[in-house]
């Protein structure tokens, strides 16, 4: 398919508004066919509108996918952040926490490839983006740890980093060898294989001194 031919009309839309119809145009390209393999052309016809009108507002597909990554990785932390705050309760919270990583993944748009399984993993623009996403939500799931829980911030820290790495990962699996069981079931069980790690620390008594032979639950 080629692009509009020169002398068609482009709808005029707002700047931000094009800007994000081209962003979800390309979500859908570089999901479909991978970074290397998809052309700055095939997101222009994607999107219905000529080069020049992709090359105002993104100068290069870099550039596009840095764009297009920045507000995936974005999406999944404010989840992950939403899902932290959701509950005053420390099961729930992680239950939450979870979900938070299943509804990410099942979006149908294919987002969290750019994430997890993306092929400019390579790109010392890319993992610097994806290293700073995991150390972000390691870092706010750690905070939570550390708030219900009596462990010190480096234990914290690494189970945070944990949980998040294991949530995408079953998140993941079930997406590609689940069609047995709803998306909701899988999260649940997930959740509560979470909860059985993290619910086994002494649970955190505003000042108390610590009572390691109490689990949190």
């Amino acid at each position: 398919m080629s692009s509009p031919a020169s002398g068609t009309r482009v709808q005029r839309m707002p700047r931000a508004q094009r800007r994000a119809q081209l962003l979800q145009a390309a979500l859908g390209v570089f999901v479909s066919k991978g970074y290397h393999q998809a052309a700055m052309e095939d997101i222009a016809d994607e999107a219905g509108v000529s080069k020049p009108v992709l090359y105002q507002h993104f100068p290069g597909k870099l550039e596009l996918y840095l764009a297009l990554l920045d507000t995936q990785c974005d999406t999944l932390e404010a989840l992950v952040l939403e899902a932290l705050e959701s509950s005053e309760d420390h099961e729930e919270r992680v239950h939450a926490t979870v979900r938070a990583f299943f509804s990410f993944v099942a979006d149908q748009g294919g987002s969290f490839r750019l994430i997890y399984e993306s092929d400019l993993t390579n790109d010392p623009q890319v993992r610097h983006r994806l290293d700073a996403l995991e150390a972000q939500i390691g870092d706010a799931i750690a905070q939570r740890i550390m708030q219900d829980t009596t462990l010190p911030h480096e234990l914290a820290e690494m189970l945070g980093l944990a949980m998040a790495g294991a949530a995408q990962v079953m998140a993941r699996t079930w997406l590609a060898h689940g069609t047995q069981f709803s998306q909701e079931v899988a999260a649940e069980a997930a959740g509560h294989l979470a909860w059985r790690g993290i619910g086994a620390f002494p649970v955190n008594r505003m000042g108390d001194p610590a009572r390691d032979d109490q689990p949190a639950g």
